[in-house]
C-alpha cells in the first residue's frame, strides 16, 4: 500500500472478503459504506490492486473490525490458505513459463478439486527446487570445499579435539583403536550396532534416532569401505552435532568433517604424529608403513597423511584419487601443483595428465609395488608415491605428492623415475600427434560414454542419493 507497511496483497484480499461474508454484506452494501465502485473492492479483494492506508481504514470501520484484522499475515481459513497458495503458484515465474491458464480459487472451485492444484503446484516446486542442486552446484561445492581446505592446510582443531575427547571417555591410551573400543564409543554416545543383510542399498548405515540402534552391513567387502570406519563416520555426526544438511555443500562439508573425524579416532593424533615425527627423522616417511602401522587402508593413510603433513611438520602436499581411465574422483593440495580444472573450478570429472604418477603407474611392470616418480611441471617439481587400490568400480591410483626440495623426508625420494608435464598445454597429452591426425581424420567416429548421473540433476532427498523410501521400508521392518 502506497502510505501503509508492505502485506501480501492476496492474503489482504481473503481477509477482507472473510471479513465481509462474515457480517453478510454484499459487495455492493460495502461500496456504499465506503464511498468505492464495487469493482474496485473486488479487485483489491482478488489480490489484484494495492489499497491507499485510508481506503483500508474505512473499509475497516464499515465492516466493524480493527484495521489490523486486515494486515494480519495468516490466512482466515483452510480453504483461504489453499486460494492463497494456489495464487502464489500461478504467479510465480515458474508456472508463468508453461504458457498455461489461471485458474480462480473462488467458491465455484469445488475443495477437491483445489486440494489437487495446490498439491500438484507445490510437487512442481519442489522437484523444482531438487534441480537446482545440479552437477553444476556439486563441481561449485566441490571446489569451494578444497579451497577451504587449502586455507586451513587440511587440518581440523575442532574435529581433533573431539576424537581425542571421545578417546579419553573410553580411556583409550595408546596405539590404533580396536574394534572393542569402537563398540566402547558407541555405547557411550548412547549406540548399539546391529549387522544385517538387507541394507538399503543407498546407504552406508541407517541409525534409528528413536531405538538408537545403527545399522550396517552384514558381511563387509573386501573391495567395500572399512566396516570401522563406516560405524565411526556415523557416529561422527552426532558427535560433531550435525543438523539435517540445508543443501548439497551443506552434505558435502559434513561429510569430510564424519569422514575426518573417524580418521582421528582410527589413527589418533598424538599417535599418529610421533610416528610420523619419527620416520621423518629416519628420512624414511611412507604411506605403506603409516598404513601398517594403524591397520587402515592406503587412502584412509593418505587422507590422514594430508591432515597432519602440513601443521606438524610443514611438508605441502597434495592428494589425488584417480581411476585407471584417467579421471580424478578425489583431490586436494596446498603445494601449489596444477590440478586440470573446469569454468567452475572443479577438478572432479577431469582427465589428469598421463605423464603423471597417477597414470603412469598403470602402464608400469609392477604396478603393485611401491611406485615412486619425480614429475617436471609448469608449477615446478613434485615427488610423488602412489599405490593401486581394487574396487568395485575397477582400479584407482591413490597419489601423494610433495614439492622436489620435500622429497628427502620420503622412502623413495632417491628414485630416478622423471617425467616431464607440460599441461594444460594440449600438445603433452590431450592433443595427438600431427601424423595420427593426418591419418585418421575423417576416417574414425569414435561414440562416447557418458554416466548418466552427469546429465541428470542430484538425487532427490535432503541427503543427495539416499533412497528414503528403502530407508523407511527398512527402518519399519526393524521397528
Amino acid at each position: 500500500m502506497s502510505d501503509s507497511p508492505v502485506v501480501d496483497l492476496v492474503t489482504l484480499g481473503q481477509r477482507l472478503r472473510h471479513q465481509r461474508k462474515s457480517k453478510n454484506m454484499t459487495l455492493e452494501q460495502l461500496s456504499e459504506a465506503v464511498g468505492r465502485a464495487p469493482s474496485q473492492l473486488s479487485l483489491i479483494e482478488n489480490g489484484k490492486r494495492e489499497p491507499k492506508l485510508s481506503v483500508l481504514q474505512a473499509i475497516a470501520g464499515a465492516l466493524g473490525v480493527p484495521l489490523q484484522d486486515l494486515l494480519r499475515p495468516e490466512a482466515p481459513s483452510r480453504r483461504a490458505g489453499l486460494e492463497i497458495d494456489l495464487a502464489h503458484f500461478q504467479q510465480s515465474p515458474a508456472y508463468g513459463s508453461l504458457g498455461l491458464p489461471s485458474v480462480k480459487g473462488g467458491r465455484r472451485l469445488p475443495a477437491d478439486a483445489l486440494e489437487s492444484l495446490v498439491g500438484l503446484h507445490r510437487e512442481l516446486n519442489r522437484l523444482l527446487t531438487e534441480q537446482s542442486a545440479t552437477p553444476e552446484v556439486a563441481r561449485r561445492a566441490n571446489a569451494q570445499l578444497r579451497v577451504d581446505m587449502r586455507e586451513r592446510d587440511n587440518y581440523f582443531a575442532e574435529i581433533e579435539a573431539a576424537a581425542a575427547g571421545v578417546l579419553r571417555s573410553v580411556k583409550h591410551a595408546t596405539g590404533p583403536l580396536s574394534q572393542r573400543g569402537i563398540l566402547d564409543i558407541a555405547a557411550q554416545l548412547g549406540f548399539s550396532l546391529h549387522y544385517v543383510n538387507d541394507l538399503p542399498g543407498s546407504t552406508r548405515s541407517v541409525t534409528d534416532l528413536v531405538g538408537r540402534r545403527i545399522y550396517l552391513p552384514q558381511v563387509a567387502s573386501g573391495k567395500g569401505h572399512d566396516p570401522r570406519a563406516v560405524v565411526l563416520q556415523t557416529l561422527g555426526h552426532f558427535v560433531l552435532r550435525h543438523p539435517e544438511p540445508a543443501d548439497y555443500a551443506d552434505f558435502l562439508r559434513q561429510r569430510v568433517e564424519a569422514n575426518y573425524f573417524a580418521a582421528a579416532l582410527l589413527m589418533p593424533e598424538n599417535f599418529a604424529v610421533q610416528f610420523l615425527k619419527e620416520a621423518k627423522a629416519d628420512r624414511a616417511l611412507a604411506i605403506d608403513d603409516f598404513r601398517d602401522a594403524f591397520g587402515v587402508s592406503y587412502e584412509t593413510a593418505a587422507h590422514r597423511f594430508t591432515n597432519l603433513a602440513t601443521h606438524h611438520f610443514g611438508i605441502p602436499v597434495h592428494f589425488t584419487r584417480v581411476h585407471e581411465n584417467g579421471i580424478v574422483y578425489k583431490a586436494y593440495e596446498n603445494d601449489g601443483v596444477r590440478f586440470p580444472a573446469d569454468v567452475t573450478g572443479a577438478i572432479e570429472g577431469q582427465p589428469i595428465c598421463r605423464k603423471w604418477a597417477s597414470r603412469t603407474i598403470f602402464g608400469s611392470d609392477d604396478p603393485y609395488s611401491s611406485f615412486y616418480q619425480f614429475t617436471d611441471t609448469s608449477s615446478g617439481t613434485y615427488w610423488c608415491t602412489v599405490h593401486i587400490e581394487s574396487t568395485r568400480s575397477g582400479e584407482f591410483s591413490v597419489t601423494v605428492g610433495t614439492p622436489y626440495e620435500h622429497a628427502r623426508w620420503f622412502r623413495g625420494g632417491d628414485t630416478s623415475r622423471r617425467t616431464v608435464s607440460r599441461c594444460p598445454d594440449p600438445g603433452c597429452c590431450r592433443r595427438p600427434p600431427a601424423t595420427l591426425v593426418d591419418r585418421w581424420a575423417g576416417h574414425a567416429w569414435p561414440s562416447a560414454r557418458v554416466h548418466s548421473h552427469l546429465l541428470a540433476a542430484l538425487p532427490p532427498g535432503t541427503f543427495p542419493g539416499v533412497d528414503a523410501q528403502d530407508v523407511y521400508e527398512f527402518l519399519d521392518r526393524r521397528a
